[in-house]
């Protein structure tokens, strides 16, 4: 047998949670490690030792992917209410996912692997169709409420002026659930360039959809950036005045 490829910088390894953390095994022990001189820098994102450091492994593993650039990640129990019970967790901890994506602000792309013999379900399609995911904000980063009672929920922006916004978001009459999320301009412009780049590198054409005849402002907004690179002065400039509060 030839001599293992040598790597020169180690990469990030993100173990994962039940079976996976045995797939990645395997596939390490039968597909890599007879062939390459295998460098990772390991960190555990079982959901026990992700409870166990408080999630602070979670960052870790994003901050050196930062770091070296490239990892690898196994997949991952995002707990519910019944996970709760069965690992006795001291948090319902967020998606590990979601908590990785916003350290790296990074862009998914999930592009198919074509194999001459496997053919796509419509035959017409000859070249793969890759989908750009925006990975920062959103439900990722959201805050929710759950309310026993009715009331009025509102939404408000402290601007570092001292400006505040205020909007009504719903008057309650009785229980409910509030969920807000929220997005950087810097980010949405960051996820258009790596779209655009992807695109040119792979000779792909690019193409943008968003629900903004819903939502007018947040999808919107990624509109306008997208089509147009405005900036967001910009483009709140076009937007209905709203009631400030001095």
């Amino acid at each position: 047998m030839a001599d293992k490829i040598l790597m020169k910088t180690p990469l990030v390894e993100m173990d994962g949670d039940e079976m996976t953390r045995i797939l990645w095994q395997m596939i390490k022990d039968e597909l890599i490690l007879p062939f390459v001189d295998l460098k990772t820098e390991y960190y555990d994102l079982g959901l026990k030792h992700r409870d166990e450091t408080r999630d602070q492994v979670t960052i870790d593993s994003a901050e050196a992917t930062k770091k070296y650039g490239v990892a690898v990640k196994c997949a991952t129990i995002t707990p519910n209410v019944q996970r709760m019970s069965e690992y006795d967790l001291h948090e319902m901890w967020k998606s590990p996912n979601g908590t990785i994506r916003a350290i790296l602000d990074g862009t998914v792309f999930r592009t198919p692997i074509t194999v001459s013999r496997i053919h796509p379900a419509v035959r017409s399609w000859e070249k793969p169709i890759t989908i750009a995911r925006h990975a920062y904000g959103d439900v990722y980063k959201n805050t929710e409420i759950r309310t026993t009672e009715g009331g009025t929920a509102e939404l408000v922006f402290t601007g570092d002026s001292g400006a505040v916004t205020r909007q009504i978001v719903q008057k309650l009459d009785g229980p409910g659930v509030l969920q807000g999320m929220h997005n950087k301009e810097a980010s949405i412009r960051s996820f258009a360039h790596s779209c655009f780049q992807f695109a040119l590198s792979q000779k792909q054409d690019l193409w943008f959809g968003t629900k903004d005849t819903i939502s007018k402002i947040y999808d919107g907004a990624f509109k306008e950036i997208m089509e147009k690179g405005i900036t967001l002065e910009e483009y709140l400039n076009k937007l209905p005045t709203t009631d400030v509060a001095p």
